[in-house]
């Protein structure tokens, strides 16, 4: 991992995997670290696969290790290869350094193959006839316990002889499975006979039509963290009750025994975390692909503007634990903010405009007003904004009746321009229904830069743009993606999408420098939040900007005893 370092980590130091792995390395049982990061290719990576990355990557990086990348591509009916690739570009922007080299575990189907067979041959394994839904009835309860499949008791050879027909085609999808035989008693449903192999008759992204027959999940995984000689299989607190089944299957077939530890999932508030219910969203068109600025997605995030650097961060700072707990999503956007108030380049834009007039300006010039490009780094430099008599502001920056401590523009008071002068409100144009649609000011002409010759106070500054000199974009701005604060992913009836997950804004003036905006860089539109281009329906003279985040900071509020 690039990003990555032992200084960098010394907040996590402490967790207790790092203490189980520092004690297996003092006590010799291993000369070098090896983990594993092993998704699904039935999807794109999201937000909680970074934080199992970051933790799988930094373990190996810190004790001088590696970290394999292995795709579990097992189930061909739900795997592309379009997911793969995203996968693995999502992983080099995020920094994680995976070598030359990517795991699959169909590199190791024949081997694969092999130990079926010999759990064949020494009667741990046999074919079953039973349907899904007999498996299911005769595995029993947590209650009750399960019954032993009329089948379990074949030969050998006849298990070997169909086991091989299975192979070669010649059943059909879901006549007939191979089977551990373990327990059908025991108090783990886990051990109680599970599917070891399956018929698929669908063609396989990397095998083609080699194989007709797949193995499932519990039965690859921990064979191939074995094969790769994975010291330390860190995973999920979800598999904790498929341990004994990896342990039964490393010691029936006495191979390499990985050490597998299980840690919390990432929660967070308001979140989709379910891959299913993800890619519910993408196939049913409720959201526009998996790189939507809404989905936790990293490619969503990406193009909605979060920083690679504040992602890690956000995964730095959320603990290690075995608990089971819930992540505000307000740390992940204070990692963004905090990113991005030191990076991003301050400018201006209006999202809601009204006309002001500057009536002692003259009609036909302009100035151009200096400004800083970011005030947290000089290093940044300036810019020149143009300045002229008609300008546009923020129409909730006036108020015709000010309610109390309102500090913007109102008639007969003064407000600063950002960088430029102080004005004074002197009339307002009405429509025919008494809105104001536009304002008459004059300005001091000795208080450029915001600095009045005479000393006088000034409390209130607004931001503009020039309508003699200015460009438009469409500006989005993101919400939740779904209404409950906790989403119950078990349940798909309470998928409700927030209706104002996405505020499209049209024709918003924006300062002219933006026209030059380049793909990949953060701005902060002053006062109102970060915003990046959006990389997919941005085009040639036609400006959309993505809100990434707003400049309200609501978990720094509630913290700020944690912040340095």
């Amino acid at each position: 991992m690039n990003n990555t370092n032992k200084d960098d980590n010394l907040e996590n130091n402490q967790d207790f995997i790092r203490e189980i792995i520092s004690k297996d390395l003092s006590d010799g049982k291993y000369k070098r670290i090896i983990t594993r990061f092993p998704p699904e290719p039935n999807g794109y990576m999201h937000i909680g696969h970074a934080k199992s990355a970051f933790v799988n990557f930094s373990i190996a990086s810190e004790n001088n290790g590696k970290c394999n990348l292995r795709f579990d591509d097992t189930n061909p009916s739900k795997e592309e290869e379009e997911f793969i690739h995203a996968f693995q570009n999502d992983l080099k922007w995020l920094g994680f350094d995976y070598g030359n080299k990517v795991h699959y575990s169909s590199d190791y189907f024949d081997q694969l193959y092999s130990y079926a067979v010999k759990l064949i041959e020494m009667r741990l394994a046999y074919v079953c006839d039973l349907n899904q839904d007999e498996i299911r009835e005769y595995r029993g309860t947590l209650t009750t316990k399960g019954k032993n499949s009329p089948y379990r008791d074949r030969t050998i050879e006849e298990n070997l002889d169909l086991f091989e027909q299975m192979k070669n085609g010649k059943f059909k999808n879901g006549t007939r499975v191979l089977r551990a035989k373990i327990d059908m008693s025991s108090g783990n449903l886990n051990l109680r006979d599970p599917v070891i192999y399956r018929i698929m008759n669908i063609i396989h992204h990397r095998t083609g039509d080699k194989w007709c027959i797949y193995p499932t999940y519990d039965f690859a995984h921990g064979q191939s963290d074995s094969l790769e000689k994975i010291t330390h299989s860190i995973c999920t607190v979800e598999f904790e009750d498929h341990r004994p089944l990896y342990n039964w299957f490393i010691d029936k077939l006495n191979i390499y025994p990985s050490r597998q530890i299980e840690f919390a999932r990432l929660n967070i508030s308001g979140t989709m975390m379910s891959k299913r219910q993800l890619s519910e969203l993408v196939l049913s068109n409720m959201v526009n692909g998996w790189d939507d600025p809404r989905m936790p997605t990293i490619s969503g995030m990406r193009r909605r503007g979060y920083p690679s650097e504040a992602i890690l961060d956000f995964c730095k700072r959320t603990s290690i634990t075995k608990r089971t707990n819930l992540v505000d999503l307000s740390l992940l956007e204070h990692c963004v903010r905090e990113n991005l108030n030191k990076s991003a380049y301050r400018v201006m834009a209006v999202l809601n405009p009204i006309k002001v007039v500057i009536k002692n300006y003259s009609n036909d010039s302009f100035e151009e007003i200096d400004a800083l490009n970011n005030p947290e780094d000089p290093a940044m430099g300036s810019r020149k904004v143009p300045f002229s008599r008609e300008i546009y502001i923020e129409r909730e920056d006036f108020a015709e009746i000010p309610p109390p401590k309102f500090h913007r523009l109102t008639i007969g008071k003064e407000v600063r321009l950002r960088y430029a002068y102080i004005v004074k409100c002197v009339d307002v144009i009405k429509d025919e229904k008494g809105e104001v649609i536009e304002i008459h000011c004059e300005y001091d002409e000795n208080s450029r830069g915001g600095k009045p010759a005479d000393g006088r106070k000034v409390r209130g500054t607004i931001h503009w743009v020039s309508a003699l000199k200015s460009s438009r974009a469409e500006i989005r701005i993101y919400d939740k993606l779904i209404s409950e604060k906790e989403f119950d992913e078990e349940n798909s009836d309470n998928m409700e999408l927030n209706p104002n997950s996405i505020k499209v804004l049209k024709n918003c003036p924006i300062e002219i420098s933006l026209e030059n905006a380049s793909e990949g860089i953060h701005y902060q539109f002053e006062r109102l939040g970060y915003y990046i281009l959006d990389s997919q329906d941005t085009k040639s003279g036609s400006l959309v900007f993505n809100r990434t985040v707003s400049l309200r900071d609501s978990w720094a509020k509630k913290s700020s005893f944690n912040l340095k």
